[in-house]
């Protein structure tokens, strides 16, 4: 906003020598830029249109609230996962914690690359999906994020 780029700013963040540097940033992959150009280590706040880790730990928080342990707990996650950023995010932490995590959306509300999150299989209906689940998660529409361009 005041003319200095992402770059710049990744310099000046690096003479202060923090241990740390939490960013939130409207273009997908700007903590990953950040993090191959700074000795401290970069928390992800939310990237554009790829992850929203910040609210997805508050799910886990919730969920380990409620169910004590992620281990073979079973989690249904249906609406628009492809345009979700705490879908995205629910996707890689839930199966790392021992969760079997179900999807479930129109073709056109889901991720192309699947095997980009591994122990996450798809449902083809929203009852397969539901079927025996200890956790769902609904997602609403995400128009604003459907035609929007990735910086």
């Amino acid at each position: 906003m005041k003319g200095e780029t992402l770059l710049d700013t990744v310099k000046n963040l690096q003479a202060m020598a923090p241990d740390i540097i939490v960013i939130r940033h409207a273009c997908v992959g700007a903590p990953h830029l950040i993090a191959s150009r700074v000795d401290a280590r970069v928390v992800n706040a939310g990237d554009g249109a790829n992850e929203h880790p910040s609210q997805a730990l508050l799910d886990l928080l919730t969920i380990r609230e409620h169910k004590k342990n992620f281990a073979g707990l079973k989690v249904a996650i249906i609406g628009d996962i492809a345009h979700s950023r705490v879908a995205r995010s629910n996707m890689h932490a839930l199966p790392l914690l021992g969760a079997e995590v179900r999807v479930c959306g129109p073709p056109t509300m889901l991720p192309l690359r699947m095997d980009a999150f591994p122990g996450v299989s798809t449902c083809a209906s929203p009852e397969e999906a539901l079927e025996g689940v200890d956790v769902v998660m609904m997602l609403r529409i995400q128009l604003e994020r459907q035609d929007r361009t990735l910086c």
